[in-house]
């Protein structure tokens, strides 16, 4: 059995290898225009404590994608909430990172074989979050590798990835990067 401590050094390290890839390789026009993060959960994650994040998330400086931050723990609520979600819904799911979402880009996503469920904010309760109710409603029968958030404008329309692990979800961000060099956003 591995020990807590071995287990948040685990998902630390194992996030930062994810961040350092995305650094390198991620087409810096994936950033939203919101943020783009990755996050990587402690198994029986329940609260933002269980998350790690980069802090500040990833950023675009040069035109090259950076991160602002270092990872840690309890740093960015949003993707946490995000990740929480779809845990409950399917517990091996650990990861999370979003990405700008375009047409095109989700085109690309599914032409990888990417499942792809769209969150359709006309069936949304009154006085429920946004973000918690989509992610929810898109996971009801099972979570998707990608959760499509057209938002209310293009500037907070996203794309959710999800994975077991922080290499897998990097490497389908890396996968589209690579597809979408010379296609325009």
């Amino acid at each position: 059995m591995i020990s807590p401590e071995q287990q948040r050094n685990d998902v630390f390290i194992q996030l930062s290898r994810a961040v350092f890839l995305l650094t390198e390789s991620m087409d810096a026009r994936l950033v939203a225009g919101t943020g783009t993060n990755i996050s990587y959960a402690i198994r029986g994650a329940r609260d933002r404590s269980g998350v790690a994040a980069v802090t500040g998330g990833l950023v675009v400086q040069d035109n090259t994608v950076k991160a602002a931050g270092v990872c840690g723990f309890g740093t960015d609520e949003q993707i946490a909430k995000i990740l929480l979600t779809a845990m409950k819904f399917d517990p091996e799911i650990h990861c999370v990172a979003t990405i700008r979402y375009t047409d095109a880009v989700r085109r690309i996503l599914e032409d990888m074989f990417l499942e792809c469920r769209t969150v359709d904010r006309r069936g949304q309760p009154p006085g429920v979050s946004t973000m918690d109710w989509g992610v929810a409603s898109c996971c009801r029968e099972g979570v998707p590798e990608a959760i499509v958030d057209p938002g209310t404008s293009k500037n907070n329309s996203v794309v959710y990835l999800f994975g077991e692990k922080p290499a897998d979800v990097a490497g389908n961000i890396i996968m589209l990067s690579n597809r979408i060099i010379h296609i325009e956003l």
